[in-house]
């Protein structure tokens, strides 16, 4: 069967909402919340997922999954995504300053970009970087 040729792709260049899978779904959105400095009223917080306000068209969504299924969190070892600073040197002391896990200090890989990898409460990496 020959493919029937299109004039335009229907999947976009673009990512629209990054899917962070989650055990605990009040415990992840409060400690996103505290890490991109945002208020949250748990109360408002409803599973099986949460959005996160983010400044750009990417979102940020937590999934808990089903009510009364604890999902089994298998973690990569390596960043799923990065949140951007201006300034490294100030969001690593801040995130020292929530006592969050530190993965990696900071790393300067080239004169205008460095990075330092942090983990969530289930143990997703998550990259913070300038550049």
């Amino acid at each position: 069967m020959a493919e029937k040729a299109r004039k335009s792709n229907p999947i976009k260049n673009r990512i629209n909402t990054i899917f962070v899978h989650v055990n605990d779904l009040e415990r992840s959105v409060t400690w996103y919340s505290q890490l991109l400095h945002q208020e949250v009223d748990l109360t408002q917080v409803s599973k099986p997922v949460h959005n996160l306000q983010m400044d750009q068209y990417t979102g940020l969504t937590l999934d808990a999954g089903p009510e009364g299924e604890t999902k089994k969190i298998a973690p990569s070892p390596y960043p799923l995504f990065n949140f951007h600073t201006e300034d490294i040197q100030e969001s690593y002391q801040y995130i020292q300053e929530l006592g969050y896990k530190v993965e990696s200090d900071i790393i300067e890989e080239f004169e205008d970009f460095s990075f330092f990898t942090i983990s969530d409460p289930d143990g997703h990496v998550i990259m913070i970087c300038n550049g």
